[in-house]
């Protein structure tokens, strides 16, 4: 091999060298180039951590209005907020991750665009729901003697509505709801009335009313803890004896004017386990069960609990 071709090879040897050199730092500076154009982009992207459902989406007077929340970060374990108004109403976690509020509609408000804020993530979304109008019937109620003016005693009004603001987090109920009797229904919910001649101010039919026979089964439409008994010798004039279901999560029902109650406070009961017997007791004009579906203490439509579920 001559001096020429000696040189001629260090220097491919050489230039091989830088060239395989340049390539690999070209690399790393793509790579690190790629990465750094790639970090901006991440933080760019859009979280969308608070989602939210309400359902119906087009509401009547006297339906119960589902609000689902999903969080992807509940963070420090609080959960998430709904106001509607100037109201506030808890949300119980229904999955993980997941709650869900219950906001109660009455014949007494007026119809129309109700706003309903969410918080939770530290997000916060406000959404605006049409409530549509619901005309109820009109009934003219004559009480017989004895029954007429009775009043409410002041034990039973302080047990009843304590009885109506529970809001346990615990949920017992599963599926859509039961008929708790077999009688024809005689009175829907939200009936406006006169007794006597005289129209009830503020007044709507709290529920609905089932006329069964005397001593016909009346049983629990959804599972739940017996959270209420009263007895006429207890001072339950209006009433009557008297059952109430705490359901949890705000939902509450309550079983009027019984002949025989079977269980007592604190009892667990299934959906269709019988609780009691249809009665004439406190203030009825005849044998008849009076069901009220409760939620967060305003007294709402049990119809679509029992056409439809409330998960």
């Amino acid at each position: 091999m001559t001096i020429k071709d000696r040189t001629d090879n260090n220097q491919t040897k050489l230039l091989g060298f830088n060239i395989k050199g340049l390539t690999a730092n070209r690399c790393t500076t793509n790579l690190l180039m790629g990465m750094f154009a790639a970090f901006p982009v991440a933080l760019a992207l859009p979280v969308d951590a608070l989602q939210v459902q309400v359902n119906p989406n087009n509401p009547q007077l006297g339906d119960t209005v589902s609000v689902v929340i999903n969080l992807d970060n509940p963070g420090n374990g609080n959960n998430p907020t709904v106001v509607s108004g100037d109201k506030s109403y808890p949300a119980f976690e229904i999955a993980p991750n997941q709650y869900r509020a219950f906001i109660p509609t009455t014949p007494l408000e007026k119809p129309g665009t109700r706003t309903i804020q969410v918080s939770g993530d530290g997000q916060v979304q406000n959404l605006s729901v049409q409530v549509r109008n619901h005309k109820f019937p009109v009934q003219r109620i004559n009480l017989p003697p004895g029954k007429a003016g009775v009043d409410a005693t002041e034990f039973e009004l302080k047990r009843v509505a304590a009885f109506k603001a529970l809001q346990t987090p615990q949920k017992y109920w599963n599926g859509s709801f039961l008929k708790p009797n077999q009688g024809r229904i005689s009175t829907i919910y939200g009936v406006r009335r006169y007794y006597n001649g005289e129209f009830a101010n503020d007044y709507y039919h709290r529920g609905v009313d089932y006329a069964g026979a005397e001593g016909s089964p009346v049983i629990a439409p959804a599972a739940g803890k017996v959270a209420l008994v009263g007895k006429v010798s207890q001072g339950f004039r209006v009433h009557g004896n008297v059952i109430g279901i705490d359901h949890g999560q705000g939902v509450t029902s309550i079983f009027m004017h019984l002949s025989r109650i079977n269980v007592k406070e604190g009892d667990i009961v299934k959906a269709g386990q019988v609780i009691g017997a249809v009665g004439a007791t406190g203030a009825s004009t005849g044998p008849h069960l009076h069901w009220g579906l409760y939620v967060n203490g305003l007294s709402v439509d049990p119809t679509p609990w029992r056409t439809k579920v409330f998960e």
